[in-house]
């Protein structure tokens, strides 16, 4: 049996950088976590983009991660691999229709693979994270909060 010996931490600084750059990564998809008003858990993965601070989503206006945001206003979110992490507590900023905003829509289009505009029913949520954490392993999990109240923690 072979001793896993992890990388150094990192500081906040580079943490920062590193869960930024993440969010801005082509294609990228994220668990959006969601609980009804009864409680229900639901998760979904979709596609993410990283619009002036916030995660945008594209879904349908009538599916349960919509309703569950719309209703509750919050989500928990989920981006990256198990061993290099980023968790997003957010709440919803706004919902817009896919064909209400041209700049969001230009935006969420050249991040995410593929394209919802013109798609009856479909919403963007905009979310703004309220707190942010990232780590890659257990030596990172004492300053993993890299964000809180909305604010990007000083390096």
């Amino acid at each position: 049996m072979t001793v896993f010996d992890p990388p150094p931490a990192r500081d906040r600084a580079t943490r920062q950088a590193d869960t930024r750059a993440l969010l801005a990564t082509p294609a990228i998809d994220v668990w959006v976590a969601t609980a009804s008003a009864a409680g229900v858990p639901h998760l979904v993965p979709v596609s993410l983009a990283w619009v002036g601070e916030r995660v945008v989503i594209a879904v349908e206006s009538r599916s349960i991660t919509a309703q569950n945001l719309l209703a509750a206003g919050v989500a928990r979110l989920g981006v990256g691999p198990t061993r290099d992490v980023a968790m997003i507590d957010a709440v919803l900023e706004r919902a817009v229709g896919v064909d209400d905003d041209v700049e969001l829509g230009e935006a969420y289009a050249a991040q995410a693979d593929w394209d919802p505009r013109g798609l009856p029913g479909y919403v963007y949520l905009v979310l703004r994270a309220e707190r942010v954490q990232a780590w890659r392993e257990s030596n990172e999990i004492a300053g993993r909060t890299i964000l809180r109240a909305g604010e990007w923690l000083a390096p």
